[in-house]
């Protein structure tokens, strides 16, 4: 094998200053090169970033329609709808309703205070169809209740910027009703509402990530320049593929989720990726060579590290692609082109700027650190105390760390996804969840409603007047809705709208049970008789349980691609069976955790209070998918820098004891400091207060928080000291595999020492 050519001769290889060799392959050629011609390395990155900002600008970007989001009959529901060149408008609802003791509907007090909720909304002239409750029978069984129906004007894109003067309308009435609640919900009010309490709050999440990666790396480095070279790479790889992302969103549209998870994944790789390069090069100028070898070793060592990592991560990410959902594949397509992106920038630009910087990339000391060394010895204090007694008693250490993770991971087995209602995700936060609450109860389903997008031939055919009226008896007499349902023609279009309420309201389980009467046995009885009618059901049921059945359909091929190619991508990177396997089964096992973790916090409440969260019952329905991904291909970044590193120390001539100590201990450092990065910019989204954003920030915390200390220093170095030499094996038959090994660091021990001193020869 070539690695194993190389421990046998050096005559064969120029030799370069400080007595090292030449080390080959992809990473180190392109390091090599971008030394050799700085400006020009510069000069292209910064061409690509501002080529594709600019084509992406001009292009445009094309985000995901209604159509695009789900199989099924609700993507057939929307195709209808835009097919049909309908624009559904905003709907709002005004809840009137006694309070204790108040009067009934029936009562002169409430019709007056409905009819002047009905006079004040339509002074505003931004509304349309406004609908009494005495007209549509939208009264609710205790007399006590009544509902204001009409529409926003305009895009219901667009209805929360307008919704304004009609919110303040509403409140004028209340003011002068005080035995009555009168409040306002509806697709509007509640845009605006979100908009308002938590778009800023996004926002400044986003923000924030970055000056806390500085900070990290500040104190990382000590210098001001050194954490500043990471960021700066991680800022130009994201906004390049922005750009890139416009492009390529002709083919695969985008979404502001697809930008808001590309921006976090970008974030977290870009930093990791410099972080790895730049600590390596500093550790070796300060063990003694001279710039351009210590240059040419980082680029052999982590340069090859970062892109093993960054192949790993681009097909983990690739998985997203096989979920058939459009969201996903947006956000696996964003994130796999940011990662091959800061991957490419890592091992060209970013030698080209060390190079050109030299000592000046310790420019900007922090006067605290000032007596901190900038290099020598990256061994870790607190790490080489802890594989002192890892690598003392390995049996010990793989049983209580394994049977500790596997605890953390227990609740897990009971796991129940969904996607969560208002009053989950916001809790009592916002007054509108009230509001919710409040309606859902007075009218079971009201506030969502099943949407029954009925097409036909000819809309007022008799046949088809018919059995409309009949769906709408035997939605009520099924038990799935109490009414009452509203239908809506668009006779030009030969398109109706049967509104439904579900029986079950905000309970989903019940709510979908409903929904399945309706598709199962009310619509088949009565538009399903009719030739040539297309009724699909969609709605926030409908498509909350048609996203559940086609993501669990989805589930089985997405983790079988991505462990089974993550598998061949570290076989081929490690010629090594066993480094492969242990490899997958230890990222499993953080996954697991995370998964353990989520569900103690988020579904069963243990704790909750510790991170600012509620036991809402469930985990949202995309996040387990989601962080099975995103952590399969970031705990590759950790585990394929240390194994690279203890490689390397054996290959060296070192034991597999001591390499696997000398592997852990000088990457801690540098793991630790990523590690602290992550675990800092997810935290910050879970400190919103939206409770998904909480589970996704506390989940991905969590778990890197875990493989970098449990899994990369305890269980990873016990492994690995209880296999010994059958850490490297490779069956023959595997011999004819690509040799991708090839960018290993020279031999550092001058003058060269002969095969015979460097120990017995390692197979990989």
């Amino acid at each position: 094998m070539a690695a194993e050519g190389r421990c046998r001769t050096r005559g064969s290889e120029p030799v370069m200053g400080n007595g090292e060799s030449r080390v080959r392959g992809l990473a180190a050629r392109a390091g090599g090169w971008s030394a050799r011609h700085r400006w020009a390395a510069v000069g292209i990155w910064v061409l690509f970033v501002v080529l594709a900002m600019g084509l992406g600008s001009a292009a445009g970007r094309v985000d995901v329609g209604d159509s695009d989001q789900l199989k099924g009959e609700t993507s057939t529901a929307a195709r209808i709808i835009e097919e049909a060149g309908i624009e559904e408008p905003a709907g709002e609802t005004v809840l009137v309703q006694a309070r204790d003791g108040g009067p009934e509907a029936t009562d002169a007090g409430f019709r007056s205070a409905v009819a002047a909720v009905v006079t004040a909304v339509e002074r505003t002239g931004e509304v349309t169809d406004v609908t009494s409750p005495y007209e549509s029978g939208t009264i609710s069984k205790d007399g006590r209740s009544a509902l204001v129906q009409f529409d926003v004007r305009g895009d219901s894109d667009t209805a929360g910027d307008r919704v304004q003067p009609v919110l303040k309308a509403v409140e004028d009435v209340q003011k002068d009703h005080g035995s009555l609640r009168i409040e306002e919900i509806g697709d509007a009010s509640m845009m605006k509402t979100f908009d308002d309490a938590f778009g800023d709050d996004f926002k400044k999440a986003e923000y924030s990530a970055v000056p806390v990666a500085l900070g990290i790396l500040l104190i990382a480095f000590g210098a001001l320049v050194a954490a500043l070279l990471p960021v700066a790479l991680a800022i130009t790889a994201i906004m390049a593929t922005m750009g890139l992302m416009g492009l390529v969103s002709h083919l695969q549209p985008m979404s502001d989720t697809a930008n808001s998870v590309m921006l976090l994944v970008g974030l977290a790789v870009g930093v990791d990726y410099c972080l790895f390069y730049l600590r390596r090069e500093r550790e070796e100028r300060a063990a003694g060579r001279d710039a351009g070898t210590a240059l040419r070793i980082a680029a052999a060592t982590s340069g090859r590290a970062i892109v093993v990592s960054g192949v790993t991560v681009c097909v983990a990410m690739a998985g997203m692609l096989f979920t058939g959902l459009a969201e996903f594949e947006a956000m696996g397509l964003a994130s796999l082109m940011v990662v091959a992106v800061a991957m490419v920038g890592s091992v060209t630009v970013l030698p080209a700027l060390l190079s050109l910087l030299g000592e000046r990339v310790e420019k900007g000391r922090l006067p605290f650190l000032r007596g901190r060394r900038t290099g020598g010895s990256t061994d870790s204090r607190f790490w080489t105390a802890v594989l002192k007694r890892v690598l003392a008693r390995p049996v010990l250490s793989v049983v209580v760390a394994t049977g500790a993770l596997l605890a953390v991971a227990a609740p897990a087995v009971g796991m129940k996804t969904q996607n969560l209602t208002l009053d989950q995700e916001f809790g009592d936060s916002l007054p509108i969840v009230q509001t919710y609450d409040r309606v859902n109860e007075a009218f079971p389903g009201g506030s969502e409603p099943a949407e029954v997008v009925v097409r036909a031939d000819d809309i007022n055919a008799p046949e088809v007047r018919s059995a409309l009226a009949e769906f709408r008896e035997r939605a009520i007499g099924s038990g799935a809705s109490r009414g009452p349902v509203e239908i809506k023609l668009h006779d030009q279009q030969n398109v109706a709208f049967v509104y439904v309420p579900l029986v079950g309201g905000s309970d989903q389980d019940k709510a979908g049970e409903s929904l399945d009467k309706l598709r199962d046995e009310v619509r088949p009885a009565t538009l399903g008789e009719v030739d040539g009618v297309e009724a699909p059901i969609t709605g926030q049921v409908a498509g909350s349980k048609d996203f559940n059945d086609q993501l669990v359909g989805s589930v089985v091929p997405v983790f079988a691609f991505v462990v089974v190619f993550a598998f061949l991508v570290m076989l081929l990177s490690f010629r090594s069976l066993t480094v492969a396997i242990t490899s997958i089964v230890l990222n499993l096992l953080s996954v697991g955790a995370a998964y353990g973790i989520l569900v103690a916090v988020f579904q069963h409440g243990w704790g909750a209070s510790l991170v600012g969260a509620e036991g809402v019952g469930a985990i949202i329905t995309w996040l387990p998918l989601f962080l099975f991904v995103i952590l399969f291909g970031l705990s590759t970044d950790y585990h394929v820098f240390v194994v690279s590193r203890i490689r390397e120390a054996r290959l060296r001539g070192r034991t597999t004891r001591d390499a696997v100590r000398h592997g852990v201990v000088t990457t801690a450092g540098v793991v630790t400091s990523a590690a602290v990065i992550m675990v800092a910019v997810f935290g910050i989204f879970g400190t919103l207060s939206m409770q998904s954003m909480k589970q996704m920030g506390v989940g991905l915390a969590a778990a890197v928080l875990i493989d970098a200390t449990v899994i990369r220093g305890v269980l990873l170095p016990a492994v690995m000291t209880l296999l010994g030499e059958r850490n490297w094996y490779l069956p023959k038959w595997l011999h004819r595999m690509p040799d991708l090994t090839h960018d290993e660091s020279p031999e550092p021990v001058t003058p060269p020492v002969s095969r015979d001193d460097e120990g017995e020869r390692v197979p990989v």
